[in-house]
């Protein structure tokens, strides 16, 4: 799959200049040092793929690298797709710490889910994801609907994607028996979920009370993987004030591990819910 989504580019992007300025033996201070009118600070984002870059930076940063001139061209193209925008990008009710991780997503081959409390988002029914903010905000009915018809389209993009991300999920008994937005409501929400778990891309089981302590009890996480090595896997972990995002190589083995171990003692859907 072709590298697509400004965070995967940039990401991408990122690498690939800093390990041409460590191959050529040049430090960040060197950078700096050369005068080409970027700082330490703007250096840092660049590599680690938190902002856009300009052709123009790339190609200063190639020529004091001592880049063959064609890999330069290729470099500054590849840094035009750093700046187009997504439609999430210009929503002011998505945190940006989310715009991060909905830029990973839409372009993740395969995604792993432990949820234990709640139905995941791209899950859920309008209905259901109303009485989740309703508890969260009561009383905002305006930003209720803001956020739900945002949810919708989140689900819209993930769904209809081509080739599908490979979805797989774990989800705690309690996620699918707490009942939320009342008796209807939630009927509704486990006849969708049972419903989506038949696509062929999409794997749904659900981890049993009966199974007692289990290696997720911390909490949700997510592992996104891709396709391309220049863009490495990542673990992500939200809470109710942000997100972490774990990369490193023992981090990724470890979450592997746990989803491995709770995928193991899981059973699917269509069991459960018969």
């Amino acid at each position: 799959m072709p590298v697509t989504g400004q965070v995967v580019v940039r990401r991408a992007l990122g690498r690939r200049l800093a390990r041409m300025r460590m191959g050529s033996g040049k430090s960040r201070k060197d950078v700096v040092d050369a005068k080409l009118g970027i700082s330490e600070a703007t250096l840092s984002r660049i590599e680690t793929g938190k902002g856009p870059v300009t052709g123009a930076n790339v190609r200063a940063l190639c020529w004091l690298y001592g880049v063959d001139q064609s890999t330069t061209d290729a470099l500054a193209e590849l840094a035009v797709g750093t700046s187009q925008e997504e439609w999430w990008d210009s929503s002011s009710l998505i945190p940006e710490w989310f715009k991060l991780y909905m830029g990973l997503e839409v372009s993740a081959r395969r995604i792993c889910s432990y949820e234990g409390e709640i139905i995941p988002g791209e899950l859920q029914t309008e209905e259901y994801a109303q009485a989740v903010y309703a508890a969260a905000a009561p009383g905002d009915d305006e930003g209720a609907e803001r956020h739900v018809k945002l949810r919708i389209q989140r689900q819209r993009t993930m769904f209809t994607r081509k080739p599908p991300p490979q979805l797989h999920y774990v989800l705690g008994e309690g996620a699918l028996t707490r009942v939320v937005g009342g008796e209807d409501v939630m009927q509704g929400q486990l006849a969708h979920v049972r419903k989506t778990a038949k696509l062929a891309h999409v794997e749904v089981r659900v981890l049993p009370w009966s199974v007692g302590a289990h290696a997720a009890m911390a909490g949700a996480f997510r592992i996104l993987d891709f396709d391309d090595p220049e863009d490495p896997d990542v673990v992500y972990i939200e809470s109710h004030l942000g997100a972490v995002y774990l990369e490193e190589p023992h981090e990724l083995t470890s979450y592997r591990a746990i989803f491995d171990l709770i995928q193991a003692q899981s059973i699917p859907i269509a069991e459960f819910l018969r």
